[in-house]
Order: structure tokens, then sequence, then C-alpha cells
């Protein structure tokens, strides 16, 4: 193999590696996704009386929902695949219980 097709193979590598990773990690998909909305509109990063029923509803359909899109956020609130999706759900129901 020429250098050009170990190079390319190297960069594919890591950006697979990257995705998975960035998948299963719920607070750095919040933070870049949904912390900066959730800083201002409801409910709020921190409330825990406004996610309360949310919370309730389960990871499963909050994840659903977060996928549709739902008011003013947009279908996965921003988060590129759907496990990224239910990766930061889980990460906020864990904060906020």
């Amino acid at each position: 193999m020429n250098r050009a097709v170990l190079v390319l193979l190297g960069v594919v590598a890591t950006w697979l590696a990257t995705g998975v990773a960035s998948a299963a990690d719920g607070k750095a998909v919040w933070d870049k996704s949904c912390a900066g909305c959730h800083a201002v509109m409801a409910p709020k990063a921190g409330d825990k009386a406004a996610w309360a029923p949310l919370i309730k509803r389960g990871a499963n359909d909050l994840t659903a929902s977060t996928i549709k899109g739902k008011g003013a956020m947009p279908a996965k609130g921003g988060a590129k695949t759907d496990e990224d999706v239910r990766a930061s759900i889980e990460y906020i129901i864990s904060t906020m219980q």
C-alpha cells in the first residue's frame, strides 16, 4: 500500500473510533447539543421539579420524543444520531433524579 492509502485508513479508523465514543458519552452530547438551549428554555438544566414529569415518562419515551423534535426543539435536539440522543437523555435523567 502506498502512504496516501495508509493515511486515509488511519483517518477513517480514527473517525469511526471517535464516532462510537461520542455516542456513548451522554454528557459530551448534552454539553454540545442540548445545554445551550436548556440553559435558557424550559425545562432548564438543574430544575428537578420541571424535569420530574418528563423523567417519569422514561428514557424510551423521551428519546422517541426528542428524535422527532417538539415545539422549538428541532429533531434530535441538534444531536447527530439516535444513539447520541439516547446517551444525552440517559445523562440528563441521571443528573435530574
